[in-house]
């Protein structure tokens, strides 16, 4: 399986707390909630088509009881019918039980764990959200696809996606897209190591 990654930032980089206002007040953050304002039709397609395919979901413990406390509740759209019914890994070494059915958790040996899971059949193992798992999987170069969800408003605070000390990485752009509302949707596909020239 390819192993996707969709992130949801502002244009100075903050990737916290987008969907309410309560999601993540960590560091005395106040502006959870500023992507609501964005989504519409286009946004929501974006949305659907990728859930349709994923064949398993890799989430970080927060995003993970999120959903979890959330999509259990509904069915019969792209979203809910995905996360319900497929295999779900959360990556936790603090978390001791997952209700969810289909959720398995791993953490102990979580690169390895990744690598054995990227190595099954299948399309997308996919990953939402979860900024530190993401960080972790950028930095053992374990990220094929990044969806990078750009929205039009600079917050000045917040968890930022790409942390100081990263694995440098290049990417190249398979497609770029503007909702509605001015969000840019952006997909990349790794493409190994920077390359360093002069002029």
């Amino acid at each position: 399986m390819q192993l996707t990654l969709t992130q949801f930032v502002t244009l100075d980089g903050v990737m916290q707390g987008p969907g309410d206002p309560d999601e993540d007040t960590s560091g005395g953050f106040t502006q959870c909630g500023w992507l609501v304002p964005y989504f519409d039709a286009d946004f929501r397609r974006f949305i659907d088509a990728g859930f349709g395919r994923a064949d398993a979901f890799l989430l970080g413990r927060r995003t993970y009881e999120i959903f979890a406390a959330h999509w259990p509740k509904f069915s019969g759209d792209p979203v809910s019918d995905a996360l319900n019914s497929l295999p779900k890994y959360v990556a936790s070494t603090t978390l001791t039980s997952a209700d969810w059915e289909g959720t398995r958790i791993i953490g102990e040996n979580l690169v390895e764990e990744v690598k054995a899971l990227k190595e099954r059949p299948g399309r997308e193992l996919q990953v939402h959200g979860s900024g530190n798992l993401a960080q972790t999987l950028f930095a053992h170069g374990l990220v094929d696809t990044l969806h990078l969800v750009t929205h039009p408003v600079v917050l000045g605070a917040g968890k930022r996606f790409f942390a100081a000390g990263g694995l440098p990485t290049a990417f190249r752009n398979a497609a770029t897209s503007v909702t509605g509302t001015g969000v840019v949707i952006s997909t990349y596909e790794r493409a190994g190591s920077p390359e360093y020239r002069g002029f």
